[in-house]
Order: structure tokens, then sequence, then C-alpha cells
């Protein structure tokens, strides 16, 4: 079958639905909700907030494996800076991409000494410098290489080790099923799918019907990917496709507190209120704190622009703070901008 066979995305419909709760090696998650890997933005300083707002288990940014094998324990550390696990995140996984076997099993047995929950390969990057150089999503049209990759990293780490890919390289090459059944024989513990083929990248209709199929297929978990950005989209995968868990990337971004909203929906309990500004501007201040310690204080500044947007979506005048705040380049103003914002909603100058 092709994408676009049979339904492409559930509606979301009224009413929550139950979680069946995610088992990955010893780790019980419930519902089962997961911030996705993604370069630049699941950072230490955001997964631990989301942790902080109900996000079952949190994945580093993609960790390039030759730069991991190949960077001296003596250099700047840029790369095994993405291995570093905060207490207050875990449980946490650290993901990992390379095109060769042998890199990825060295990386591996680097990464498994940070100690992290679980191991993840990435196998659905589509971006050129990842695919077109036989990663990521790359190695969708080289089955026979995935296999080794994944056969070498499993037996390089003692970890649950778990994939993440796409649906196939474009509509006509979709073998997402037979994928799952050579992973599943593998040792592969869960298999998370984004609902798009590689040459979809962001753009075009996630097609969540092949999660069911996949389901009927194998018996290790099936986490979807893709386009969830609501609470009762969360609950409607969870009720149309039967996946075991549902992975947040793109939504989390945007909504920060999307993580809370989909464990009060999916427990059954009434919407939650939007974020006040004083709590947007508290959780920036505590996300800034977290960057300053992560990485210092011109990090945390850049870091955080990339951010803005989603902590302050949908409020009257956030285009203006959002710009005045990324033109700041003095850690003590931002923090005082911060404040200031917060203060602006006791007086009643509050956005809607």
């Amino acid at each position: 079958m092709t994408a676009g066979a049979g339904p492409a995305k559930p509606d979301a419909g009224p009413g929550p639905t139950t979680a069946p709760g995610l088992r990955l090696g010893r780790l019980e998650l419930h519902p089962g909700l997961l911030l996705a890997p993604m370069e630049d933005v699941s950072e230490l300083p955001f997964r631990v907030i989301c942790r902080r707002l109900g996000a079952d288990l949190v994945f580093t940014e993609f960790v390039n494996a030759e730069g991991l094998v190949r960077e001296s324990p003596d250099g700047p550390q840029r790369t095994r800076r993405k291995l570093r696990l905060a207490p207050e995140e875990r449980p946490a996984a650290i993901q990992l991409y390379g095109a060769e076997p042998g890199s990825m099993a060295q990386a591996a047995q680097i990464a498994t000494a940070c100690e992290p929950e679980l191991i993840d390969i990435n196998c659905g990057c589509w971006v050129k410098d990842v695919a077109l150089r036989g990663a990521g999503a790359g190695l969708l049209l080289d089955l026979p290489r995935m296999r080794d990759l994944v056969a070498a990293v499993i037996r390089s780490t003692h970890l649950p080790v778990t994939v993440k890919t796409r649906l196939g390289w474009d509509r006509d090459s979709i073998r997402i099923v037979d994928v799952a059944r050579m992973l599943e024989d593998l040792g592969v513990t869960a298999l998370t799918i984004h609902c798009r083929t590689r040459m979809q990248g962001h753009q075009g209709p996630v097609d969540y019907s092949w999660i069911p199929r996949v389901k009927a297929a194998v018996a290790m978990p099936v986490i979807l990917n893709g386009d969830v950005f609501t609470a009762a989209a969360a609950a409607a995968a969870f009720a149309t496709t039967g996946c075991d868990g549902v992975m947040l990337g793109r939504g989390a971004i945007r909504n920060p507190w999307l993580f809370a909203e989909c464990r009060q929906c999916l427990a059954g309990g009434p919407p939650l209120p939007p974020p006040t500004l004083a709590m947007r501007a508290a959780l920036c201040l505590e996300h800034l704190r977290l960057a300053v310690d992560h990485g210092g204080e011109a990090y945390a500044v850049v870091s955080l622009r990339r951010h803005y947007t989603g902590y302050f979506r949908d409020l009257r005048g956030a285009a203006r703070w959002r710009d005045a705040l990324g033109a700041e380049r003095d850690l003590g103003r931002l923090q005082e901008r911060l404040g200031e914002l917060a203060a602006g909603e006791a007086s009643g100058h509050a956005g809607e």
C-alpha cells in the first residue's frame, strides 16, 4: 500500500481515552508521552522543563557517532557535551546517528558510559546533510546496512535500544512493516514511527493508518510521532491507532505545557486553563537559569531565543515581546524584562 491508503489521520474526537502505558526495558511509563529528539531544541534545559511539565521520557539532540568517536577527550567536547544528563530529567535516552556500523558501535559504548536509560538510533532524519550521506532516513534505502548498524549497536551496550524512523523514503517505497519485523528480530526494544516519508519532510499529511498495521506485525511497543499539536489529538492517536506511546516534537516547541494538557485529557479531567503571563514568564526564567547552569550566560541568552515563540504564543503583544527578548544580549537585563512581563499581568496589562 502507499501513503494515503486508508485514513491519513484520526480526528481529534471528543472525549478522552485511557492510554495503555509503555514498557521500555525496565521502564514503566504512563501514559507514554515522550519528548522527541530535536537538534538545537531538546537540549538539557528544555528536557528538564518538559519532564517537569509531564513528559514521561525525554531524548537528547541527535548525537553524531563519527564526531563522538573522533572527538578528543582533551578538546572542546562539543559532541560529548550533548551526552550530559541531569538527574532531574531522568528517565532520559541518548539518540545516536551515523552511517557506519563500526562508528555507531563505538559511539554506543561511549553513550552507555553516561548511563542513560536507553539508547535510540536515528533512522528517520530527513535533512540532506544526514539522509543523503547514508544516515538517518538514508538507511531506509539500504535495509541491510540498517540491519548491520542496529545489530552493532545492540551488541555494544547492555541498555535497551530503540529506533526512530519514517514510513519509507518516498510513497513508492514504504516498507515500514518489513522494517519493524527486522528490527524486532534483532532485539530492538521499541519503534517510533514519524508517520511521513523522508521525501515529505514535515510537509503534507501524516498517515497514522500504518501504526495499527505495524502493531499487528510485531509485539514490541510502537510509538506514534508526527503532527500531535493538541491534547485531543494525542488522545485520538491512542484511541484510534492503538499506539503504545506518543512522541511530541514541534508540538512541544509550540507549547511546552502540551505534556500537562495531554496528561489531563488522558486522565479524563477537564481542559487545563491556558497558562497566565506570570506562569509563562516564570517558566521562561527557570529555563534561563537552567541554561546558564548548563552552558554559561552567553549560551543561555542565545539558546532561549528559539523558545520565546512557544512560551508566549497566543498572547496579545507576543510578537513585540519576542522581538524585544530576542534582541537582548545581557543576561541581567533579560531577567529584568521577563520579570516585567510577569508584573505586567498583575497590573492588568496581560495579553489575551
